[in-house]
């Protein structure tokens, strides 16, 4: 059972969220709480997925989410974010936010953003993607300093990049190189630790200001 807390200030998102949640195989929504209880929350309940929106009046998001990377064995925490708010994407991922998700997801995909999750994927919601990484890179050339960190990665681990990227679980990339997911999951931990990351968000953003995913990167594995 996937646990989630949807931490939100409008009453009607949180219903929301949470019947949808608790109408999904597999998924229950353990609370539905506004920003300042949300960290009591999480230490008192433990989920494994935090849905957390960015801008709360009684508590920033982005202080609640700094909170929540600090505990031993924090929750995934993936924002609940609005096209208004790209301006707190940057510092969102910069603090460890796992994904992004409109508030006005479709229902029906919403589960399946949730499983990804809980399994290490990167999740963005589609129409937010290319405002995301756009916000975030700045629509800069390629950055020196990125580029020494992505020449620190085998070819396997650029392989095994190039899949997190595409937003493929570790089972999934496993099935596709035909390697253990205990295999992957060992050359992740390489990813984040050579790129000097902490998760697959910032681990492919980084990649992207590097030139490792666009039509002159190079992904192959070896």
């Amino acid at each position: 059972m996937i646990r989630v807390l949807v931490v939100d200030d409008e009453a009607l998102v949180r219903t929301g969220f949470t019947h949808i949640l608790n109408a999904s195989d597999g998924i229950r929504a353990v609370a539905a709480v506004s920003g300042g209880l949300a960290v009591r929350t999480v230490r008192e309940l433990r989920p494994d997925i935090v849905l957390l929106d960015i801008r709360m009046p009684d508590v920033d998001g982005l202080t609640v989410l700094a909170e929540l990377r600090c505990m031993p064995d924090p929750p995934v925490v993936a924002m609940l974010t609005t096209f208004d708010a790209d301006e707190h994407v940057d510092a969102a991922l910069r603090s460890g936010a796992a994904g992004f998700l409109l508030k006005d997801t479709d229902p029906q995909q919403l589960p399946h953003l949730i499983r990804a999750l809980s399994e290490g994927a990167t999740v963005l919601s589609a129409q937010v993607t290319r405002t995301v990484v756009d916000a975030y890179l700045g629509r800069s050339a390629r950055e020196p300093y990125a580029i020494r960190l992505v020449a620190r990665l085998s070819g396997r681990e650029r392989g095994v990049l190039a899949l997190m990227a595409e937003g493929l679980s570790n089972m999934d990339i496993g099935d596709r190189l035909h390697l253990s997911t205990g295999t992957i999951k060992g050359h992740v931990s390489a990813v984040f630790e050579k790129l000097q990351v902490d998760n697959r968000v910032q681990a492919v953003l980084l990649a992207e200001r590097a030139g490792l995913l666009g039509p002159s990167g190079n992904g192959a594995t070896r």
